[in-house]
């Protein structure tokens, strides 16, 4: 993200002046492959120009004196864009990157290229964690929080490079000048990372989520047979999160090779891994750190599943409303199981869904009453 290179060796196309240096609109080409398209002042840069470095990423802005100065915009080579202050050619000032979707993933301070102060960064999910980075640019010390997608709940304490140690619920407030503190939950129990494993779901299984737990409720399902259902405790927007999945790690062969009764709670993480919900902990008194496994499939669902990185559980899926929700409304997904006899592409359907499959397409053949 230095816009200053040193090659003495350079291929110019453009104008010259008197001595043969660059002065006007060059592109300039050193050693290494790097190249600078811009303008010129008597060999100097001097004016708007871009670098377009060897490995693909580029860094453009204003040049003053060969050095880039204010505003400058470094892309990297996969797409992602840095939105910096520029002192001499190097980031001094606020910035903001992005990765290549375009999502806020950085937000906060650089001095000499490297990350200082209070900084945000953010996941795609919807979450952040914000604090002082250390000398290292890490955000890490007894003062950081990790922030829920809502924007006000969050766990505040002890982070190692944005990986939760221990903390406590917290509610950010932040006054008119927009100052940010964080009020701790009184009697707030304490909060440590915990990923799980194939045998272990959490340390400590009756320990609710804060956030999930102003989001969401069990109840009895109003789907026929479906047992306890999860319910929005609030009005709210679509693509708002509003429960998680946790579970244990297990693998996809494990789940293929044993009886269908034992997948009533499981969920693809990824191509390697299956989050299961097993007995006994699909009791709510049993366990309650998550709650996803209790929504119910519906072929016209108001949520989803997505990826989401927890503070405490790491990479697990979420449940994120498709549609707008209102209060006391029950969450439903669609599973997602294969609707043939073999499951090559997804799960194979257990005979309930697929029951219940039948009787969503004989209801959408049937003709509508006029």
């Amino acid at each position: 993200m230095d816009s200053e290179d040193e090659n003495l060796e350079e291929v110019v196309e453009g104008p010259l002046d008197e001595d043969g240096q660059p002065h006007g609109f060059c592109t300039v080409t050193y050693s290494s492959s790097d190249r600078f398209e811009g303008l010129f002042n008597h060999g100097e840069k001097n004016g708007k120009g871009k670098f377009f470095f060897f490995d693909g990423s580029t860094l453009e802005g204003f040049y003053v004196d060969d050095a880039l100065q204010g505003q400058g915009v470094y892309t990297y080579e996969e797409g992602g864009v840095l939105h910096g202050t520029y002192v001499d050619g190097e980031l001094n000032g606020p910035a903001q990157e992005f990765d290549a979707e375009g999502r806020l993933v950085f937000k906060g301070q650089y001095k000499d290229n490297n990350r200082c102060g209070e900084c945000q960064v953010y996941y795609s999910d919807g979450g952040c964690v914000f604090g002082e980075v250390n000398d290292d640019g890490e955000l890490t010390g007894e003062s950081v929080a990790y922030i829920y997608p809502d924007g006000l709940t969050a766990l505040y304490g002890s982070f190692v490079d944005g990986e939760l140690i221990k903390a406590h619920c917290a509610t950010l407030i932040t006054s008119q000048s927009g100052r940010s503190r964080f009020e701790i939950t009184p009697d707030s129990p304490v909060y440590s990372y915990d990923k799980s494993t194939s045998t272990c779901i959490t340390t400590h299984t009756l320990l609710p989520d804060p956030y999930e737990s102003k989001m969401v409720f069990v109840a009895n399902s109003m789907i026929r047979g479906a047992g306890q259902g999860l319910f929005a405790k609030m009005d709210a927007e679509a693509n708002t999160v509003m429960a998680f999945y946790n579970g244990v790690r297990i693998t996809h062969s494990e789940v293929d090779s044993r009886d269908w009764a034992l997948n009533g709670n499981t969920i693809s993480l990824d191509e390697d891994t299956v989050i299961d919900v097993p007995p006994p902990f699909n009791l709510t008194e049993r366990y309650c750190a998550s709650l996803g496994h209790k929504a119910n499939h519906s072929f016209t669902p108001n949520c989803k599943y997505d990826p989401f990185v927890h503070p405490r559980f790491g990479p697990i899926k979420c449940i994120r409303t498709l549609q707008p929700v209102q209060k006391d409304e029950e969450l439903t997904v669609a599973y997602g199981y294969d609707h043939g006899a073999t499951g090559h592409d997804c799960p194979e359907a257990p005979d309930w869904y697929k029951v219940e499959l039948k009787d969503f397409q004989q209801r959408q053949a049937a003709p509508s009453a006029h």
